[in-house]
């Protein structure tokens, strides 16, 4: 392998990664699945640093990172609310953003004025948004373990549907200004 596919490498680890977390979330092996869990989510860090310190950014990298990120914290979100440790709202409100998300970024690449070196860059409250719902996963599981401070749940539920909602509306702006960013450049 060479080093250069080293970041696509760990983001399809995150994938493959997913069918286990979730099995073992949903067979009540809250230790194991943290386990992956946080694997999963340091290749999630790794890679995009591995990508950007070398130089290592590419089209098919700037797509699999989110694809992976989604598909692991989606999947993962569904099995809480299935075993009962997260509420429907709150899976409903990640479900839509991303589902909003994919469905712009999606937009954004079969446009016209797409180039083939175009990549995807998640922003700033995305990527804040992501480790939340990183901790989220965590905290849930952990709490399974350690039943110390269950209580914060609902505060962690909250502070994750803020950043949420901050972020999708973040990408909501970002969209507009690019589209009238856009209109100006055709305009002239």
């Amino acid at each position: 392998m060479n080093l250069s596919t080293l970041p696509n490498a760990l983001s399809i680890l995150r994938i493959i990664l997913t069918v286990p977390v979730v099995m073992t979330l949903l067979n009540h092996q809250y230790f194991l699945a943290m386990v992956l869990f946080f694997i999963a989510g340091i290749t999630d860090a790794l890679d995009g640093w591995i990508a950007k310190r070398y130089s290592f950014q590419s089209r098919l990298g700037s797509i699999l990172d989110p694809m992976a990120d989604k598909l692991l914290l989606v999947s993962s979100f569904v099995a809480l609310y299935v075993i009962g440790l997260l509420p429907l709202w709150l899976l409903v409100l990640i479900f839509l953003r991303d589902f909003m998300i994919v469905s712009g970024a999606v937009g954004c690449f079969i446009g016209p004025d797409v180039s083939k070196n175009d990549l995807l860059s998640p922003s700033k409250l995305s990527k804040i948004n992501t480790v939340l719902q990183i901790a989220l996963v965590l905290f849930l599981v952990m709490v399974q373990i350690y039943p110390i401070l269950p209580q914060y749940s609902t505060i962690f539920f909250i502070i994750t549907a803020t950043s949420t909602m901050l972020s999708g509306a973040d990408y909501v702006w970002i969209w507009v200004e690019q589209v009238i960013l856009q209109e100006k450049r055709n305009s002239q």
